[in-house]
């Protein structure tokens, strides 16, 4: 009997431990499936967070790229438009009274000739001051009115000791906007600073002028014509890419300078 009761006590207990480890193993098995669908609804959620999150970004890029706009009218609507017609009026008047229009090439164009051209406004300048002075110096050498052409820059001397620098931009062969810079100084010894200047307020001409116009003022009005025109060839290949592939591009955003440009397409196998 003893025998018996111990026997049935162990097949009872065999019975349980088997039940325990298939209770286990099938525990395990639905906490790995509930760990693996809370992984996937996290993924879910989590790409529709940054879904929602480009979205939000993109709809206040929009917003600020739009007051930027709305800011740059503004800003150049009144004040740049006088300043640009006033300045054209003083260049066209300045190269009427030319006496002639040197055109200026290569190794010309150097700090040599720049050193000539404020030496002669300064002494223009000077001349005009005298007593009895009737506003023709005839025995002068600096008498004559000179324009000087430095491919598509024009320099010309101008009151008040000033000069001005005309550059023509252009896209594809077709001639572009005109802008204006003028330079200017106390004596022919002192540095000079930029009196006034058209080129647009985002493009970095101050920064220009602080890094190389004490230094090396050649190439502070080299570089000015650099990114003028370097501006103008990215505005008009956005302008040329919006009429050619308008009807495929859904979005399309971009900084003032258009350096940055970001344009959304509506047909993904273009």
């Amino acid at each position: 009997m003893e025998a018996n009761a111990e026997e049935n006590a162990r097949k009872k207990m065999k019975k349980l431990l088997t039940g325990d480890n298939d209770s286990i193993i099938l525990k395990e098995q639905l906490d790995h499936l509930q760990k693996r669908a809370r992984t996937l609804t996290g993924e879910v959620s989590f790409k529709q967070e940054e879904d929602l999150r480009l979205w939000t970004t993109r709809a206040r890029l929009a917003n600020v790229i739009k007051r930027h706009e709305q800011l740059r009218e503004r800003l150049t609507r009144d004040s740049d438009k006088m300043i640009s017609e006033r300045l054209h009026k003083e260049f066209e008047a300045a190269r009427a009274a030319q006496t002639e229009e040197l055109c200026i090439d290569g190794e010309q164009w150097n700090d040599g000739l720049l050193a000539t051209i404020r030496e002669r406004v300064h002494m223009e300048a000077d001349i005009k001051t005298l007593p009895n002075h009737t506003g023709k110096v005839l025995d002068h050498p600096f008498s004559g009115k000179t324009t000087y052409k430095v491919g598509t820059k024009v320099i010309c001397c101008l009151d008040g000791a000033r000069i001005g620098i005309q550059y023509e931009t252009s896209f594809a062969g077709d001639p572009c906007e005109l802008y204006y810079c003028v330079l200017g100084s106390r004596s022919f010894l002192e540095k000079m600073s930029v009196r006034e200047h058209t080129v647009p307020f985002f493009l970095p001409i101050r920064e220009a002028e602080n890094d190389l116009l004490s230094s090396n003022a050649k190439r502070f009005i080299d570089y000015v014509g650099e990114i003028l025109q370097a501006y103008v060839d990215r505005r008009e290949q956005v302008q040329l890419l919006k009429e050619l592939y308008g009807h495929q591009i859904g979005e399309l955003y971009h900084s003032l300078s258009y350096n940055l440009v970001e344009f959304v397409l509506e047909e993904f196998e273009w």
